[in-house]
């Protein structure tokens, strides 16, 4: 459930449960002795369809096991209002993962952990360097010496789940900053960047899987390296995935507004193989809400972003999410908000409304916005947003664009731009391409021709296939 960091977590636990001797079934066999559920904890809608995923699961007969955001934020709570779950499991449980299966399926009592402020929490990282590292067997998902790579080397622990031409790759876990409406931090602990070569490692086992396309994620990716002493490393980081050939593409998400520096923007639009792709965290363009939400920025600076990135690359894509309903937000910052939308011409954007999270510091604020208002104030700039980022699609006609093709069916061929981040911005349908020629993972030069909302349709250009 959930974000992409939660992704990556899944592939790590598949991995470690796959070296433990688990195997993974497809959830409707007869056999399947445990489902596990990588619940999401971030607002009350994914609270919720983590709940339902847990309560669908017991329904299989199955013994059922929570671990993820929700198991670690609330725990013990959690366990006795979900008697259908036979384990809550924490952050801490995922590194002997294997054995913590073992117990649920002998019936081994498991107490479920009371929740704690994890400032402290070390991330899982994935790659393994003992000095006489043994491969995974896992024909199509491990190192291997026939893919070139010593048996002996670092050992990645991941089981891909999806398969597919992209995957998110993490860079880090936990964040620094004190957002006022955000408790990923108390559950996620304090921001520790994994080494770099954990980094580079993973990423070539990645494209040796067949990945073309990868995305950096993690809570706040521009906060990459500061705890290992070099706040320029995260530059350093994309110079050397620009080195590595056989990637066709990656793109970083989760960028903080406040901390993207011109050298940083430089490099971000400028490596060989980036993405022409921000995904940026405005959250807000009302310095006045910004000040509230412990957040920089105005209307006026982050337009200045967006102008000074456009002057690197004008086919720039941006994406963002904003939230509405703030405490204290009045007509002055919505005015604000939109003239910041209008004029700021982004691509994709997701709308949120305000809701009190436990622990954080909005809760305790005065100035609550009733939520029938909040819900007027989503629709709105819903609409808006809509309006708007149809109308940036519609900017793009006649522009030439590299596609990476993920679908092919009988009479359609259908992938994504550049400026297109993975599921949530919109795609782009090809026409006019010999379907026969061409495949899963292959990037085409196509010219815009046409949109439908924000996806937008394209066909060859000179030269291409």
């Amino acid at each position: 459930m959930g974000c992409a960091r939660n992704d990556v977590d899944s592939e790590e636990l598949a991995g470690r449960l796959e070296a433990g001797g688990w195997e993974l079934t497809d959830g409707d066999d007869d056999d399947t002795d445990v489902i596990m559920v990588n619940t999401c904890g971030f607002i009350d809608a994914a609270k919720k369809d983590s709940i339902d995923a847990l309560l669908a699961a017991a329904d299989s007969g199955a013994k059922v096991v929570a671990v993820g955001c929700l198991a670690q934020r609330y725990g013990k709570d959690l366990a006795a209002q979900l008697p259908e779950a036979n384990a809550v499991l924490s952050f801490d449980d995922y590194v002997d993962i294997s054995e913590r299966l073992d117990d649920v399926l002998e019936g081994r009592p498991l107490i479920a952990h009371t929740p704690t402020d994890r400032r402290t929490l070390l991330p899982i990282s994935p790659v393994e360097r003992p000095a006489a590292a043994q491969a995974l067997s896992m024909p199509g998902h491990g190192l291997s010496d026939t893919r070139g790579i010593p048996a002996s080397g670092p050992r990645v622990m991941r089981k891909r789940l999806t398969g597919g031409p992209v995957a998110p790759l993490k860079l880090a876990s936990g964040c620094d900053r004190r957002c006022t409406f955000c408790a990923i931090p108390a559950f996620r602990g304090s921001f520790v960047s994994r080494p770099p070569e954990d980094i580079i490692d993973e990423a070539r086992w990645l494209i040796a899987d067949g990945v073309k396309e990868l995305v950096l994620v993690s809570e706040n990716s521009t906060s990459y390296g500061k705890d290992l002493g070099d706040v320029r490393l995260l530059e350093s980081l994309i110079d050397r995935l620009g080195g590595l050939d056989e990637l066709a593409r990656f793109r970083v998400a989760y960028l903080q507004p406040a901390e993207i520096r011109p050298g940083l923007l430089e490099t971000l639009l400028g490596a060989r193989n980036a993405a022409a792709y921000l995904d940026i965290s405005f959250q807000h363009s009302s310095a006045a809400v910004l000040r509230r939400m412990k957040r920089f920025g105005s209307t006026d600076g982050f337009l200045t972003l967006i102008e000074h990135a456009r002057a690197i690359n004008p086919y720039v894509g941006f994406r963002t999410n904003i939230i509405v309903g703030f405490p204290g937000e009045n007509a002055e910052d919505l005015a604000q908000l939109e003239r910041f939308l209008t004029d700021g011409r982004l691509d994709a954007v997701g709308v949120f409304g305000y809701s009190d999270e436990d622990g954080t510091a909005a809760a305790d604020f005065d100035g609550k916005i009733d939520k029938h208002e909040i819900d007027a104030r989503v629709e709105y700039f819903s609409s808006l947003v809509e309006e708007l980022t149809a109308q940036r699609a519609e900017d793009r006609i006649g522009e030439r664009v590299d596609v990476l093709v993920e679908q092919i069916g009988p009479d359609f061929c259908e992938g994504r731009a550049e400026h297109q981040g993975p599921e949530v911005d919109g795609s782009t349908m090809l026409e006019g391409f010999d379907l026969a020629t061409i495949a899963v993972g292959d990037i085409l030069r196509a010219e815009v021709i046409a949109t439908d909302g924000i996806d937008l349709i394209a066909t060859p250009v000179a030269g291409n296939a």
